[in-house]
């Protein structure tokens, strides 16, 4: 343990020469978003700096990945994922480095563009880790892998990595590492064993009625109130057929059907999205999903079967024991009080399908990243939810340090514990 201590020390010490750069990196990326699949400049910045630290560099992997590989001698390899993309969102922040951007999304449609769920600071953490390390490679032996992964919003960045031949770039590392930027107070880090993030499934239902006029609604299949009728049955899912130790969520996010108050439309589209923490969860609800619409078109003698269009899905992000426990050792040791053990959470990735698919060991943790002050008032005041803006609000933005000296140091830290020598 204390050659693991000194080697940290030898690595962070050069934390002031990398602060010096990785702060405006981050305002430029902040200010500067890029949709899923479009993250060209992003990546081009990405690559510079990963060359000028001596890293070979891949780039192009589903579009936009790019991969860094700092070969030190024998020894472990460990991976370091960050993914780079932003949100259609308009950013609400105030800050004088916030987005302006707009963009033409995968419709077609000009929509506007911001950073809201972080993936900035991950980029600029994970470039200041592998700096770190590439300028201290006399205290390492091994090699690193720094990975920028393109569309994690979208959920197939990561699996488009590994279609475009990621096992045969890096092999098989002997650990996957990430992390994630979350409404908590910026300086603490936070992780646990077994399921940390849910997975994640978005279905899009199409219900068909019988249109007619709105006076004669007798001669009509209406499917406005059909699809009334099904949102109101889905929120028996979880309350009724999950058992109460199970963790699931169901929420219809979307209803459209009319185009005018008189008129009774033809059909209805709902969206909804299911997040669970066991395979068997998640089928029940995708099959209990079915079955509700299924028998509501029946008894409303609708003209023709619901259509179910599943997208945007995500896999369970669930720590696997041995690189968990070592890391949140570390963090311990590293943080001390800020390191703390965290419950499940209900959000999604697909970090996953990476170390999945390569057949690694990871672990994934989360960072603080709201003003300490800010979050203790909102806790007084119990008005966090109110007060705390949480990942893809208008309003959600980092603030810059300490989550950026922190997110660069638990890169590090945890790397260290394989390739320290």
């Amino acid at each position: 343990m204390m050659r693991v201590m000194a080697v940290e020390r030898t690595v962070l010490d050069g934390l002031p020469v990398v602060r010096s750069w990785q702060e405006d990196f981050y305002r430029h990326l902040h200010q500067h978003p890029e949709l899923s699949h479009q993250e060209h400049e992003t990546a081009a910045a990405v690559a510079e700096r990963l060359r000028g630290d001596g890293f070979e560099v891949h780039d192009g992997l589903a579009g936009t990945g790019v991969v860094g590989i700092l070969r030190n001698g024998d020894g472990p390899t460990v991976l370091m994922r960050a993914d780079m993309d932003a949100l259609p969102v308009r950013e609400a922040t105030g800050l004088p480095y916030a987005s302006e951007v707009t963009a033409t999304d995968s419709q077609g449609d000009e929509v506007p563009v911001a950073h809201a769920c972080g993936h900035d600071i991950h980029v600029t953490c994970l470039l200041g880790a592998a700096s770190l390390l590439a300028h201290a490679r006399e205290a390492w032996n091994g090699t690193v892998v720094a990975l920028f992964q393109p569309a994690e919003e979208t959920g197939d960045g990561a699996r488009g990595m590994v279609e475009d031949g990621l096992a045969g770039l890096v092999g098989t590392p002997d650990v996957a590492l990430a992390q994630h930027v979350v409404p908590a107070p910026a300086g603490s880090v936070g992780t646990r064993n077994g399921p940390l993030f849910s997975a994640a499934d978005s279905m899009r239902v199409t219900v068909h009625g019988r249109g007619g006029h709105g006076s004669m609604p007798h001669v009509t299949v209406d499917p406005v109130v059909l699809a009334a009728m099904i949102v109101v049955r889905l929120q028996t899912v979880v309350s009724r057929r999950i058992p109460p130790s199970e963790t699931a969520v169901l929420t219809v996010g979307s209803i459209q059907a009319g185009t005018k108050s008189n008129i009774i439309p033809d059909r209805a589209v709902i969206e909804l999205n299911l997040r669970t923490y066991t395979e068997h969860t998640r089928t029940q609800m995708l099959e209990a999903v079915e079955r509700i619409v299924t028998a509501e078109c029946r008894a409303s003698e609708c003209p023709k079967d619901p259509e179910f269009e599943l997208f945007d899905r995500f896999p369970l992000t669930s720590n696997d024991d041995g690189p968990t426990t070592r890391v949140a050792a570390a963090f311990g040791r590293f943080f001390g009080e800020r390191a703390e053990s965290i419950g499940p959470q209900t959000a999604s990735e697909d970090f996953s399908d990476i170390p999945t698919a390569l057949g690694v060991p990871y672990t994934y943790w989360v960072i603080g990243g709201i003003d300490p002050d800010t979050y203790q008032r909102a806790v007084d005041s119990d008005r966090v939810a109110q007060d705390v803006p949480a990942n893809h609000s208008p309003h959600f933005a980092p603030v810059i340090q300490p989550t950026c000296d922190t997110g660069t140091q638990a890169m590090v830290v945890a790397a260290l514990e394989w390739l320290a020598p």
